[in-house]
């Protein structure tokens, strides 16, 4: 079997090459650039301002309230020529009437009504664009084309005339006057111009609560994102020094989950994705080496901060902060959430790409249609890999008890699954999981038991 990159030989506990998180290719950053500096920390709060206003959730949105704001009431133009001949074709009306001549008065008043439809013509199409939808006027010409064939039934099936003889038979005075019959008709025109009104006053009302909802919607991505910034500055002072060295004391490490733990309960899953990268790439969430005397990170003499897969110490410990967390079709590339507990997340849609799941419980969780490329499961050999115990401690050497927990998982429609991550997946995942993964596992043991 053709083992790919999570076979190949892992690192020493001691230190892990840079390879396991380099930056992005999609972000344009050196290899270098692994440690924090004010410079690295501003352009990246301004690249997720940009993105959370231009995400894809947000975008149908702000297109609906630019189009509402930019409709207004066309201007009528007119040239002066045309509105001479419309004066003075309502002067040959006014004369025809004077002298009572029917010739003058028939040809002005057939200019006057020709020219001034031609003038209210644009006004009368805004007006009706305006107070019609597309489904409204579909609905009125299919209830003229109903009306009119009743009618021409009526005509050319002889029933109109049956109709009419019928009418000459009945005493019109035993049935009331012919004023009472128009009363009649007048109260209930009254009554269905009235019900009309109410039904505009409902759109009109449903149309402002939606353009409400939608500067609702702007006014939080606004709000969440200056949120993330004052914690993306706040974890910044925390752990960088005047120096610019990553500082280690228990009490900032403290304060720094804390703030983490917290903004999690107050973000979509746009701005949790936001915030893990940030932290990913910044080597908040990685087992860094630290000096025991001093609790610095060490650098690994390459421009970054030696890794201590076994006994290196985290900034951020995630713990179970995104538990059963929504962060379906999130970016989490190149994100270290290696040890994290994941039990019941949506992680469907991600993009997952070079993302470090070692150690990471996925029980039960959602990752249907995610994008699998590059993601490490498990450290070591293959054969020798397990998922993580309770009792017993990881050997990154041969990979026992250093691989993520997939009972239960739903990998769905998961793109581009290495050979080895199947494999894992199906001899670790159980019954259940097995039968998502892509490509089957036949032939693959069921080393779960279960």
């Amino acid at each position: 079997m053709t083992i790919e990159s999570n076979s190949t030989k892992p690192p020493s506990p001691e230190s892990s090459p840079d390879d396991d998180l380099q930056p992005d290719d999609f972000d344009g950053a050196s290899a270098g650039e692994n440690h924090l500096t004010s410079e690295t920390l501003a352009t990246q709060r301004t690249l997720a301002a940009i993105s959370s206003l231009q995400s894809p959730q947000n975008t149908a949105a702000l297109q609906q309230a630019r189009s509402f704001s930019n409709s207004r009431k066309p201007q009528l133009t007119i040239k002066p020529r045309a509105l001479l001949v419309t004066v003075v074709a309502i002067a040959m009306t006014c004369l025809g009437v004077a002298l009572n001549n029917w010739i003058i008065g028939v040809v002005g008043t057939l200019l006057t009504l020709l020219l001034s439809l031609m003038i209210l013509l644009p006004w009368i199409q805004y007006v009706i664009n305006e107070w019609f939808s597309e489904q409204d006027k579909i609905i009125f010409i299919a209830l003229m084309g109903l009306i009119v064939a009743f009618v021409g039934g009526l005509k050319f099936t002889g029933v109109w005339e049956r109709l009419l003889l019928w009418g000459k038979r009945v005493n019109w005075d035993a049935s009331g006057t012919l004023a009472e019959w128009f009363g009649a008709l007048g109260q209930i025109l009254i009554a269905i111009i009235a019900v009309y009104v109410a039904w505009r006053q409902y759109v009109i009302s449903k149309d402002l609560t939606i353009q409400q909802n939608l500067l609702t919607v702007q006014q939080n991505i606004i709000t969440q994102q200056q949120t993330i910034d004052s914690y993306f500055q706040g974890v910044s002072d925390l752990v960088l020094d005047e120096e610019g060295l990553l500082e280690d004391w228990p009490q900032e490490r403290a304060i720094a989950e804390g703030r983490t733990a917290a903004i999690f309960s107050s973000v979509d899953g746009s701005g949790k994705a936001k915030i893990l990268r940030f932290l990913s790439r910044s080597k908040l969430l990685t087992p860094l080496k630290r000096d025991r005397r001093l609790g610095r990170a060490i650098l690994n003499g390459i421009g970054g901060y030696a890794e201590d897969r076994l006994e290196g110490v985290r900034v951020i410990d995630l713990g179970v902060m995104l538990a059963a967390a929504d962060l379906a079709n999130t970016d989490l590339r190149w994100t270290d959430l290696s040890e994290a507990n994941l039990v019941r997340a949506n992680l469907s849609g991600c993009d997952l790409v070079k993302a470090n799941l070692s150690r990471t419980i996925l029980y039960d969780a959602d990752l249907s249609g995610s994008d699998f490329n590059g993601v490490r499961l498990f450290y070591g050999s293959l054969e020798a890999a397990s998922p993580r115990s309770r009792t017993e401690p990881p050997d990154y050497e041969t990979g026992q008890h250093t691989g993520a927990v997939v009972e239960n998982a739903d990998f769905s429609n998961v793109q581009r699954m290495s050979d080895a991550n199947r494999y894992y997946c199906c001899a670790w995942g159980g019954e259940k999981t097995r039968g998502t993964v892509p490509g089957g596992c036949e032939g693959i043991p069921n080393k779960l038991g279960r």
